[in-house]
């Protein structure tokens, strides 16, 4: 469909639904100086249905031929002719308004305001014959022609067509200072301009070529503006991306025998949802940087599960080899269970604690399962010794009285005021204490620590006496006194001397070697006398 074609369609589509007529653009500035048949354009989709009027120009003068005053034309004149249009498809039919019962007469031709006839006046001007023509700086070109109307009908119906162009050049320009998407900016400018060189229609082409010529370099800046936010954009996803891949990497980077792998297999889940969404809404980064990025993403998940997998798999056989440990303490555990030597099953049992905390763990979950079975066998083994000594004690409780009765009778000889006395004391309890027999175990480090404490009491009254009456002790004392005495007797001569000299410093030195003397002998007499 051409440019003129879309025009008409337009203008058939008005409300006023304006008379459509065959218009021929003609050649020359004159209709007389045409010498050749004019192109036909079709200014609406009903123009071959418009009927003829009384007024249409005749089919056509030959060369050569008289015309009305009895002269021979030079050149032929210009006929009007449709122009053939294609067949209309059954869409098209149906699309059609039905008629209604009562056909109207054909509407006339929408008729321009005054103000926009004297504007499209400026710029064209229309013949008698239906022909209008464009000053485009400040020549003549022929536009078309639209005959059997009026000549403001004429000029109007080519001003509308300049109308439409302007319009969407002001669609265009609120789009631009929107900052709509530039997206087929510049197609639709191209598109205005070769509408414009057709040069079909009547207005100020120059001021819309200038409008145009304006919006191209708004355009252009438009579209740098969102070049420059695309690039922004896209290397902040760019950004994002690499930081996904270099978290994983460092992931897949741990010891596999430090890792927490739980949290981070977490981790690596997450940031594998981060890249699908990414990817699937984010900015296009480009074949070779997305590729890129996703082999380093892919290696290191790769090494990540790698590593994973071993590392279980290595979990799996210690877990084997821990289980099967313990369930060989167990079996043993659960062997002695029975038995009734207390002293041998009980040390047995913290053989195998021993062992049981030497052993390398297993699972949690098995782990747990295991030793509640080993708990199990100690707790049948312990229960069974609870109750025996249970028993024991009731058999005991009457020796407890009577060891309580002979540790208070104990407790009576202190303080120790007669040691022989007390030693005699002590040695008959002691005999009836062993003849009263064992005591129940809750009580039994109560009662031989009261007893202890009498026996440490009469021991430490022995020591005492021993010290006292010990004849090396009194040899060493007396000889310690003599040599004292000595010395004294010796230091108060020097004193005199010194004295007798009016020697200060000797005098000094004396005094205070005997003073020395004389302390030591006064803590001997002291001993002396207490071990008398």
């Amino acid at each position: 469909m051409t440019d003129s074609q879309k025009s008409d369609e337009t203008l058939a589509s008005a409300p006023a639904n304006e008379t459509e007529t065959t218009a021929t653009p003609a050649e020359d500035s004159s209709p007389a100086e045409d010498s050749s048949p004019a192109e036909v354009t079709n200014p609406g989709p009903g123009a071959e249905d418009a009927p003829a009027t009384e007024d249409a120009p005749a089919p056509g003068i030959q060369a050569g031929e008289p015309n009305a005053d009895g002269q021979k034309s030079t050149a032929e004149s210009p006929v009007p002719t449709p122009a053939k249009r294609p067949a209309p498809s059954p869409a098209a039919f149906a699309a059609r308004p039905k008629a209604t019962p009562s056909a109207a007469a054909p509407a006339p031709a929408i008729v321009s305001s005054a103000a926009a006839l004297a504007e499209a006046a400026r710029w064209g001007r229309v013949e008698g014959d239906g022909h209008v023509f464009l000053t485009l700086d400040g020549e003549e070109h022929p536009v078309g022609q639209y005959p059997g109307v009026s000549a403001d009908e004429a000029l109007g119906y080519f001003a509308r067509k300049y109308d439409d162009i302007v319009a969407q050049i002001v669609l265009l320009e609120q789009r631009v200072s929107s900052k709509a998407p530039s997206t087929d900016m510049q197609k639709t400018v191209t598109h205005l301009r070769e509408q414009l060189a057709e040069g079909n229609m009547v207005g100020d082409l120059r001021a819309a070529e200038g409008r145009l010529d304006t919006l191209v370099a708004k355009i252009v800046d438009l579209e740098k503006s969102e070049k420059a936010e695309h690039d922004a954009v896209r290397a902040a996803e760019l950004a994002a991306r690499e930081a996904i891949v270099a978290e994983a990497e460092e992931i897949a980077g741990h010891d596999p025998a430090q890792i927490q792998w739980k949290t981070s297999s977490g981790r690596m889940n997450e940031l594998f949802e981060s890249w699908k969404v990414a990817q699937k809404s984010g900015v296009r980064l480009g074949r070779s940087n997305e590729d890129a990025l996703w082999k380093r993403f892919r290696a290191a998940r790769t090494v990540f599960d790698r590593h994973r997998r071993a590392y279980f798999s290595q979990l799996d056989s210690n877990n084997s080899t821990a289980k099967a440990a313990k369930e060989k303490l167990i079996a043993e555990a659960e062997a002695l269970s029975a038995s009734t030597d207390w002293g041998y099953a009980a040390g047995e049992y913290r053989r195998l604690m021993d062992e049981w905390k030497a052993s390398p763990r297993a699972s949690r979950k098995d782990d747990d399962a295991l030793w509640a079975r080993f708990r199990a066998a100690q707790d049948v083994f312990f229960t069974h010794r609870q109750a025996a000594n249970e028993e024991i004690d009731q058999e005991y409780g009457a020796n407890l009285v009577v060891k309580e009765e002979l540790l208070a009778e104990a407790n009576t000889l202190l303080p120790i005021k007669d040691l022989t006395a007390a030693k005699k004391a002590l040695q008959s309890i002691r005999d009836r204490w062993e003849e009263a027999g064992k005591v129940p175990r809750a009580d039994m480090g109560r009662i031989e620590a009261g007893l202890r404490k009498v026996e440490d009491a009469v021991r430490h009254a022995e020591d005492e006496n021993w010290k006292r009456s010990n004849p090396e002790t009194k040899a060493r004392t007396n000889s310690a006194l003599s040599q004292l005495e000595s010395a004294i007797t010796g230091l108060k001569d020097d004193l005199a001397k010194a004295e007798k000299a009016g020697d200060q410093r000797k005098i000094k030195a004396a005094q205070e070697a005997l003073d020395a003397r004389q302390a030591w002998l006064e803590q001997l007499e002291r001993s002396a006398s207490e071990l008398a």
